[in-house]
């Protein structure tokens, strides 16, 4: 358009063109005055300076609109680190690497299939806005395998042919089984959130690596929580399941269960390319099995299981490390996980996706408390103490932890500290407890006195049911909305032995501070100390060497597998490379 009226411009901004005998008689009468023909020249001038900007004054406006940061005011902005694409831009190479980046921090750096319907599950491609982009990278073996699954899934999941042809062999009656297309692993739904979240996720760990299709017991409340998280087949067991009724009946005694039948002699691992097998078998891997049933962790009884159409698992440990003492995964986990630290944080941000319900909870609260913050730190606390809390000496637990290490502003109690800024540096504190007396105590700490960096501190906690109520569909839902919650988090803080810190520190790829336990109603000291690395811990591992068959300290076999901080009989992956 500007240079379309250009000529026009310069037709309406220039003097008219005389006649040359009009010029002729005009010079003649203008010699004697000079001044006229100085003013006409300054006119003339002015008059192109004047078309000279109305050409150029929209150009340099647009590259303002182009170049300007659109990230100027973050404290304002409740996805700090999201993108804003302009459809319109002429910068097409620029804009589709930008779009390519945005794409792919959208699937979790490939994580995530593309392509599923976004409505019916908000979170899982919205994620990528509330969090940092994670510094762990899922490796190209780890993708490739993931898009391999899913193909199985699909091939194998409930409905398809395979899956029917497998029932059969429940349906028989028949003592041994035959071979099948596809084998499956059956997740049942058993302890509370936090275990059932970490032992999906290492169930569905345990399927990769043994080329079986995972089915997920929805339980009382599981298709309420978490998406379907593969394209075109459900993941959860259908209702018309021909070992349903007999879960609830499942023990160490069931004369299915592995661990049993090996006990009575009824399998015999040691010949396992020849041993008959049954259809199913009851896999018996809670934190009270027997070493019989923690037999499933030696290679033998995996060649023995191979052979086994349908396992089913219970289960409410985070078995991954001891996967990594069995010799015939140990290669593929570290084919899969290069960097052995983020195995949670990458199955659990793919599998367990909250759904709209869930996901409204927590983007509400965060977008009204904690987006605007330039800090955020999560403090997780659960106690173990018999009685009502508050109690004293976890407070001043906390505020030990949280003074040393400094993770937040230390106060003046003598007031002398004022800000005079009217937009202080934020930090947005995220209590989440089964008691409102310990966020009450900081609140009152940090209302009542000033910080003395000037910071300001606000706290919040979404809720305080007084105690756990696992069987409550809405407090599972608020349980799964503060574990996400915390996992948005920059620093965490956790308490020992709680999977629900688990959970939030995996997720959020945070190497957290752990509130130790106390003893005898006495504060730690020290009050808490860092974790090693950003995994759970196995609370009950097996202490068994199983090819010289006698017990040995599991937590000294491999560099990558130690004892827990928190719990000393506990194990967790670490990358390897701390000290013995």
């Amino acid at each position: 358009m500007m240079f379309m009226d250009l000529n026009e411009l310069r037709k309406r901004f220039s003097p008219s063109k005389p006649q040359i005998s009009d010029a002729i008689d005009a010079s003649r009468a203008q010699v004697p005055r000079p001044m006229a023909s100085s003013f006409n020249f300054i006119a003339a001038n002015v008059t192109k300076t004047f078309a000279a900007l109305l050409i150029i004054l929209p150009v340099l406006i647009t590259f303002f609109l182009i170049y300007r940061n659109p990230n100027s005011d973050h404290r304002f902005s409740p996805f700090a680190d999201a993108r804003v694409l302009d459809p319109k831009s002429s910068f097409t190479t620029s804009q589709s690497s930008e779009n390519a980046e945005v794409a792919n921090d959208k699937l979790l750096g490939g994580l995530l299939p593309s392509g599923i319907d976004e409505a019916s599950c908000l979170s899982r491609y919205q994620s990528f806005m509330y969090r940092k982009t994670s510094s762990f990278k899922p490796s190209t073996y780890l993708i490739s395998k993931l898009r391999k699954y899913e193909e199985l899934h699909k091939r194998c999941g409930p409905g398809t042919q395979p899956y029917n042809e497998a029932l059969k062999q429940l349906k028989s009656g028949n003592e041994t089984a035959v071979p099948t297309e596809c084998n499956y692993v059956v997740w049942m739904s058993y302890s509370g959130l936090g275990n059932r979240i970490l032992t999906v996720s290492a169930a569905y760990l345990y399927a990769l690596l043994s080329n079986r299709v995972l089915l997920v017991d929805p339980g009382t409340d599981m298709t309420d929580l978490f998406c379907e998280p593969f394209p075109s087949i459900s993941w959860f067991l259908p209702q018309d399941f021909p070992l349903y009724k007999k879960f609830e009946n499942f023990n160490q005694k069931s004369s299915r269960c592995h661990g049993f039948m090996l006990k009575k002699n009824l399998l015999n691992a040691t010949n396992a390319s020849t041993e008959e097998v049954p259809p199913y078998l009851y896999l018996h891997l809670g934190h009270d099995y027997n070493d019989h049933d923690k037999l499933f962790f030696c290679d033998e009884d995996q060649t023995l299981l191979n052979k086994v159409p349908w396992l089913i698992m219970r289960t409410d440990n985070y078995f991954v490390p001891s996967l990594y003492l069995i010799p015939s995964f140990e290669e593929e986990l570290f084919k899969l996980f290069p960097e052995k630290v983020a195995i949670f944080h990458h199955l659990g941000r793919y599998l367990l996706h909250p759904t709209n319900e869930v996901w409204g909870l927590i983007t509400r609260y965060y977008n009204a408390y904690l987006a605007r913050a330039d800090e955020r730190i999560g403090i997780q606390i659960r106690t173990f103490e018999e009685g009502p809390g508050p109690f004293p000496h976890v407070n001043d637990q906390i505020l030990s932890c949280i003074s040393k290490e400094k993770l937040l502003p230390e106060v003046d109690k003598d007031d002398l500290s004022f800000s005079s800024s009217k937009n202080p540096r934020s930090i947005a504190v995220l209590v989440t407890s089964l008691d409102a007396g310990y966020s009450d105590s900081l609140r009152e700490l940090y209302w009542e006195h000033p910080t003395v960096t000037g910071e300001a501190v606000g706290i919040f906690q979404p809720s305080h049911e007084g105690f756990q109520q696992s069987h409550k569909k809405n407090h599972n839902r608020k349980a799964w909305a503060e574990m996400y919650l915390l996992s948005l988090s920059d620093k965490l803080v956790t308490s020992a032995w709680s999977t629900f810190g688990y959970v939030a520190q995996g997720f959020g790829g945070l190497k957290p501070w752990i509130l130790y336990k106390p003893e005898d109603k006495k504060t730690p000291n020290p009050a808490c100390g860092r974790a090693m690395s950003i995994e759970p811990c196995f609370h009950a591992p097996p202490f068994w060497d199983c090819k010289a068959k006698t017990g040995i300290d599991t937590g000294k076999l491999v560099p990558h597998v130690r004892h827990c901080e928190d719990i000393s009989w506990g194990l967790k992956v670490v990358d390897g490379r701390e000290e013995l």
